[in-house]
């Protein structure tokens, strides 16, 4: 999958949170691991890029939109 710094992931499961746009995730850093923010709490997260991938419904990019 192609997803860079500054995108916005939408994953299936929600942060645990509980808070509005809690499915909805900032990408900080991309490598061997994912850095995200949650758009709800602004907790951020370190999750291993498989598994990110897997829960990955819809990445939203600034310059383009909906990718």
């Amino acid at each position: 999958m192609d997803i860079r710094q500054g995108d916005m992931l939408e994953m299936k499961k929600p942060h645990p949170c509980g808070k509005k746009n809690n499915k909805q995730f900032y990408v900080l850093k991309v490598g061997i691991d994912f850095k995200l923010r949650c758009m709800g709490c602004l907790h951020e997260i370190i999750i291993p890029r498989v598994k990110a991938e897997k829960n990955i419904r819809k990445i939203i990019r600034e310059d383009n939109g909906v990718v």
